[in-house]
């Protein structure tokens, strides 16, 4: 199916993809990129990112052709800057910076007057106040800067270079509220062409049209996220219906031949007692046995015909049904009465060595199996909470009480050991599972086999997330209370979906940071607190 724009900016002809191994990624695709708003989805490892390094032309086709007819500007999605780098390298304008410095200090050459971008300056200023990074130096250097406040200053860069088409490859990852929100108004207000690759439900409410990489190939859904859910539940539900009628067909078509072999052999049967008795004239016994091969012949055929057409009909309804392997995650109860305490902060400081204090004289009180989110800006100290609350970090000033076993799963992980296999780890963290139970509950994560053999180190954000989770709540009693940084971000929708329908089953206490809304309304969040913490002293009732 085409799926090209009318007056597209990029167009894929046939193209197609294959991995090293000789594993197909794309198959003869072709797709046309225009002046709208694209959200680019799929599950991880389907080939979106390599989809966006051929539209650039960082990677080349195995077969088919792009042809291109404006420029391309591209945010990627991991933003890790060189040694020495500095804002304005990252912005690609330091050789017109040092121009325009030069004619202002009087020393410029002719070339230089001529090559002055004049409107350079007022230009920086707009973009880096549409990132929130209103007045940021441009010799800062990149290192001093979070991951968000790069990935913000990528942005910048696509509004200074002003492209025909915009590649956002999972813009919001690493952004709070406030980046988040710049993002979108910068998408907004973008009236050239966009391909946004995201999880973020939020983000794909506002783009012009869907466009769907899976297994089956490349589909387009015009209007936005919501649409297009509704659209893909409805498109499974039909597809499931399809397959189920096409198995029952296949069944049923295996009756009818077996009932006419079986009525055929009743016929055989008796034409040969027939010939045993010799009671009938040999001519017209042999005409009733050539009758009777001619018919077992035509059955023979007629049988294979209608095995060969159910079994296209199978296929064809197999075809529809795209094969997600999903978390089937089931958790044993942790037996979290309502009543008890969970954890408790009294009057807590926590600074790092020669910084000011991130926490100071914090009351925190989680009773029961209570849901609580801690929102706000990157940087304010949520992470810093939840490792206090975990046991990672001790408190400068105060005291922490954890009555209850607790586990904690950061944005990387820390606790799983790269050097070992998954099942060695979860063996490790669950240290009376037999070798069969931990195959057995990592089956559950996806982790099969041979896969569960895999050493962490070489595993993808999401895999790592989803073996941390296996480690963490496929034990025989989950801990009481589950702390979770920022659990959603390298994950696709369908272990999003998973995750979300575990935790709300989930019986123990929940602190969560989350930029994700749609995730915190899907986990049943109860209690709220924000970030950063304001005033010298900040309780928290339970």
């Amino acid at each position: 199916m085409s799926l090209r724009a009318a007056a597209s900016l990029v167009a894929l002809h046939d193209v197609s993809f294959a991995l090293p191994e000789g594993r197909p990624l794309l198959d003869h695709i072709d797709l046309g990129f225009g002046a709208e708003r694209t959200g680019l989805v799929g599950r991880n490892g389907v080939g979106k990112s390599t989809l966006l390094k051929i539209i650039t032309g960082e990677t080349l086709p195995s077969g088919g052709s792009v042809s291109r007819a404006g420029r391309i500007g591209l945010l990627r999605q991991i933003v890790q800057p060189e040694p020495g780098e500095v804002v304005a390298d990252a912005l690609g304008i330091t050789a017109d910076l040092e121009r325009l410095g030069r004619l202002e200090r009087g020393v410029g050459t002719d070339e230089d007057f001529v090559e002055a971008d004049w409107t350079l300056e007022t230009r920086l200023a707009d973009a880096l106040a549409a990132v929130e990074l209103a007045g940021l130096d441009s010799a800062r250097p990149m290192e001093s800067l979070s991951g968000g406040q790069r990935t913000r200053l990528g942005l910048a860069a696509l509004l200074l270079a002003e492209p025909d088409l915009i590649l956002l490859d999972e813009p919001t990852n690493n952004l709070d509220a406030e980046g988040r929100a710049a993002v979108a108004r910068i998408l907004a207000g973008w009236k050239k062409g966009a391909i946004v690759v995201s999880h973020d439900r939020a983000l794909l409410r506002d783009m012009d049209r869907i466009v769907e990489l899976s297994a089956l190939g490349v589909r387009m859904y015009g209007g936005n996220y919501d649409l297009y859910a509704e659209r893909k539940s409805a498109e499974r539900a039909n597809a499931a219906r399809e397959l189920d009628l096409a198995k029952a067909e296949a069944k049923a078509t295996e009756r009818r031949i077996q009932a006419s072999v079986e009525r055929q052999q009743k016929r055989d049967s008796r034409g040969a007692r027939a010939r045993a008795r010799n009671d009938q004239p040999k001519i017209l016994l042999d005409g009733k046995r050539d009758r009777s091969e001619r018919t077992a012949g035509a059955l023979g055929q007629r049988a294979e015909r209608q095995r060969q057409e159910a079994a296209e009909l199978l296929a064809s309804a197999v075809a529809e049904v795209e094969r997600v392997e999903t978390l089937a995650l089931r958790l044993p109860s942790t037996g979290l009465p309502a009543g008890r305490a969970v954890l408790a902060f009294e009057n807590v400081d926590f600074a790092y060595p020669d910084l000011p204090a991130t926490i100071h004289q914090l009351n925190l009180t989680i009773t029961g199996p209570e849901r609580i989110a801690l929102v706000g800006a990157n940087g304010a100290g949520k992470s810093t909470l939840l490792r206090l609350a975990a046991g990672r970090l001790e408190p400068t000033g105060g005291r922490i009480q954890r009555p209850v076993a607790s586990a904690m799963l950061g944005q990387s992980v820390e606790f799983l050991d790269p050097t070992l296999s998954i099942v060695e780890n979860f063996r490790r963290f669950n240290p009376d599972a037999s070798l069969n139970h931990a195959h057995m509950v990592l089956a559950r994560f996806l982790y099969r086999n041979q896969a569960a053999l895999k050493p962490v180190h070489a595993l993808s954000g999401g895999e790592m997330l989803r073996a941390g989770l296996a480690c963490v709540l496929g034990g025989a009693t989950p801990p009481g209370l589950l702390i979770l940084d920022e659990p959603t971000n390298h994950l696709d929708f369908d272990s999003i979906a998973a995750i979300e329908a575990a935790l709300r089953e989930f019986d123990g206490a929940l602190l969560v940071a989350s930029h994700d809304e749609d995730f915190l309304e899907a986990i049943g969040i109860e209690r709220r607190i924000s970030f950063p913490l304001a005033g010298a002293t900040r309780a928290f009732p339970a």
